[in-house]
């Protein structure tokens, strides 16, 4: 249970350094990142493998990059699902967000995550 906050209050963090990053992408403070990362983990773990799946061939035939694609659509979907907590501009942003937050992400977990390896 402590890893699953830990992992929800780092996504959090992220999402609120793509937000000071970004000018296209807006949160309305720490409450607002933290139903942001519940609502993108949430795309990403229920409708991201369903569209994955459909996408397939299209993924095939651009030797993977329409998963970038993919995840601006996702990262777009949960603007819409979290409301006015968490906005993006238009799917540019949402685009370039996505790429943006999994290099933070990555970031932010390393840094923490450090310091509790042996």
């Amino acid at each position: 249970m402590a890893t699953l906050l830990a992992t929800w209050l780092m996504s959090a963090l992220s999402v609120m350094i793509l937000a000071w990053l970004l000018p296209g992408i807006h949160v309305s403070g720490f409450g607002g990142a933290l139903l942001a990362a519940l609502v993108i983990g949430l795309v990403n773990g229920l409708v991201k493998p369903f569209l994955q799946l459909i996408t397939l061939p299209i993924t095939i035939l651009t030797l993977g990059l329409f998963w970038l694609i993919l995840n601006g659509i996702c990262l777009a979907l949960a603007d819409v699902l979290a409301g006015d907590a968490f906005n993006i501009d238009n799917f540019g942003w949402a685009f370039v967000g996505a790429i943006v937050l999994s290099i933070v992400s990555g970031l932010v977990h390393r840094v923490f995550l450090q310091g509790t390896q042996a």
